[in-house]
Formats: structure tokens, sequence, C-alpha cells
């Protein structure tokens, strides 16, 4: 068997499997067994900020491995404080940090501090919003495909229009622990806040004593631009969630801890792996990578370009082209899923955000070369009409 009925024969079946094999990265291409390189646009869903094969990433986890994996954060560390104190130097206000494995961990952990500390219930979401899939972050995720036949939820969570002030103003009232919002909704579609909106947020949640969470789980890091996505709008949130590309491709998460964050004393949460040294060590050589390259400048400059490219294409397909720094969305008048494939097929691996948006999250390394390639390539493809199959 090759490795395509291999995985076939042995995966859970929650993946949508495909029928391309990817077996090597090197900066924005991936390569499939057979040597043939394919344009990512998709970085893992976010997580390949820093590109495939970073080798100071690699030269920091085979350097660690060699030292210490594993232990448990009742243990100091040096790689562990090394990371605590680079990650809490990004981001004014909030100088505490949790760390988990992912990114619903870190939603979940959020959920957990804000009712710990207000002593309320209610959570507050946005229509659209994407957070995860355990059940706390799946509660706070809006699109019914991922929570049908998982009810009953936890209870307390509402949600409401995005960008919309008058109805976020209805819905936190003196039940509320917290509201949480996407700076930039990805999942949903890949629709930025207003600064009007954000800025809101933080002044109802203050008035109604209420926290604020802003999920950056794949907004931070550069994509947008700035090292957080927040920092466009000058808002401090209680709570800032991220995951992805915090650790180069190794798995971590974290909550970031504001000074309204009250009653986080020992045995409240924990996290077996949760800053390990291994993780914590790839974080600290990814951050670092960020700050030497300039990323979140690239990511800046680069968005630019790619933007006003993409909106020159002149296409009866496209409806809007959106987005923050190298994270962009193209609505399309009908569903993505076949021009999807056409670009795959083309060596493009994309992303939909819905049923009509094309998610580009490229490497934030991703060359001017390579981004007018892309532009070549989408352009071929959203000017004629692609056959659904169906």
């Amino acid at each position: 068997m090759n490795i395509v009925e291999i995985e076939n024969k042995h995966t859970s079946g929650v993946y949508a499997k495909q029928s391309l094999t990817i077996v090597r990265g090197q900066g924005a291409s991936l390569f499939d067994i057979d040597g043939v390189e394919y344009l990512d646009c998709s970085s893992g869903h976010g997580v390949a900020n820093l590109g495939h094969a970073h080798p100071k990433i690699a030269e920091a986890i085979y350097k660690q491995a060699s030292t210490l994996i594993t232990l448990f954060e009742t243990f100091p560390n040096d790689k562990r404080a090394e990371l605590m104190e680079k990650i809490t130097s990004l981001v004014d206000g909030l100088d505490r940090v949790f760390f988990c494995n992912s990114g619903t961990e870190s939603v979940e952990a959020a959920f957990k501090f804000s009712r710990i500390s207000t002593g309320r219930k209610n959570i507050v979401a946005a229509m659209r919003a994407f957070h995860g899939r355990t059940y706390g972050s799946l509660s706070a995720t809006y699109n019914k495909k991922y929570r049908e036949g998982f009810e009953p939820l936890v209870p307390g969570f509402s949600h409401v229009a995005y960008n919309n002030i008058e109805a976020l103003d209805k819905a936190v009232n003196e039940e509320t622990a917290a509201v949480i919002l996407e700076v930039v909704q990805g999942e949903g579609g890949v629709y930025p806040a207003t600064a009007e909106y954000l800025q809101a947020a933080r002044r109802i949640c203050n008035e109604r004593g209420a926290l604020l969470i802003i999920d950056e789980i794949q907004t931070a890091f550069g994509r947008t631009g700035k090292m957080f996505a927040i920092q466009h709008f000058g808002v401090t949130p209680d709570l800032l969630t991220c995951a992805k590309s915090l650790a180069g491709g190794v798995p971590i998460g974290a909550v970031l801890i504001g000074h309204n964050i009250k009653n986080l004393v020992p045995g409240v949460h924990g996290s077996t792996f949760g800053g390990n040294p291994l993780s914590c060590a790839a974080g600290v050589a990814a951050l670092t990578i960020m700050e030497e390259e300039d990323l979140p400048g690239q990511a800046e400059a680069k968005g630019k370009y790619l933007m006003e490219k993409l909106k020159m294409i002149e296409s009866p397909n496209i409806r809007e082209v959106r987005g923050l720094g190298l994270m962009i969305g193209i609505e399309l008048k009908q569903k993505v899923a076949p021009y999807i494939k056409a670009l795959q097929e083309k060596k493009i691996i994309a992303l939909n955000a819905g049923m009509t948006v094309i998610r580009l999250l490229p490497p934030l390394v991703i060359t001017y070369e390579q981004i007018d390639h892309l532009v070549d390539v989408l352009t071929e493809v959203l000017t004629q009409t692609v056959d659904d199959g169906q």
C-alpha cells in the first residue's frame, strides 16, 4: 500500500483526505513525494508564519531535545522563563502568561479565567466566529456545522452580529463574564473588525465589569502587519489567546493575562505539557526570528502589495477582496471549492473560509516573485468559470 492508502485505512475519518502526499517544506514551498513544488498559501492554517524548515527553529529543537524535553510548570525552567519574559514584552498591559498546547486550549483557559475572576457565567461571542472545537470554545463558535451533533453545549454562551456596536451594547450586562472577539474573523470569511467596534467593545466591558478576550490564534505574531493584530487599534484586552505560529510549528498555546484577572491560584487550572522546555525553546527561537527578520513589517508591505494586485484582477467572479496584512480573503459569487481544486492543480495550496471565500495565509517569508506568480495563477483561475463537477 502507498502512503495515501495506509492513511485511508487507519485514519479516524474526521479529515477529508486529499491524494496529495506532502513530505518536505522549505520557506514558502511544499514538496510532494515526487519532488513537485507547491506554493503554500495556507501555512498549515496559519502556523508556518516563519516558513517551513527554518534552520534556527530546527537548531533550537535539536539542542533542547538533547537537553530536556518535558517538565511540568511546577518546576521553574530556563527556557520557559525566557519565553515568558519575551512574549509578555511584546504587548503592553499583559504581563502574565499561561502556556498550553493549542488554540482551543487557550480559549478554554480564557473562559475559565473569566468566570473565576468575575464570578459570572455568561460569555458573549460574535456571529461567524470560530474559536475551536473543544466544548467551551465550540460553544463560542457560531457555525452550526461545527456544533451539530454535539449538543448540549456549555450553557451561558450567546452570539451577536460582528462589527455591530449596538448589538454588543445590548448583549453585555451585569451577568456577562466576558466578551470574546477575533480581530479578523478567519474561518468566518476573513472579516476585519473596525477600530470603532473594538474600541467600543473595550468601553462596554469596562462599563459593565465584563472582561474582554481577544482571540489572536490566527492573527498573532506578525500575520496582520503587527506582532499582535490588536495593536493596530490601540486596545488592550484583559486576556489574549494565541497559538499557531508561536513556536514555528511546534504545538503550543498561550493566554496573555492582564491586571484585571483575579483568583488564579494553584490548582485552578493546569496543563501536563503546557510550557514544556521543547516548545518553549522553539517559541523563543521563533519570536527572535520574527524580530530579527521583521516579519510583521514584511507582512505589512507584502500584504499591501498582494492586496493591490488582487484588486486589479478583472473578474466577474470576484465579489470583494479584503483582509489585513498577509491574511486575505477573496470572496466569490459562487462556491469556492472548485476554484481551490483548480489552484491546487496549478501547484498553489490555498484554503477556503466558508463556502464562498478563498483564504490566503502564505508564510510571511513568501518572496515578491512568489507573490507575482500567485497573482498570475489566481488571475488565470478566477477569470474563467470552473466546473464544480455537479
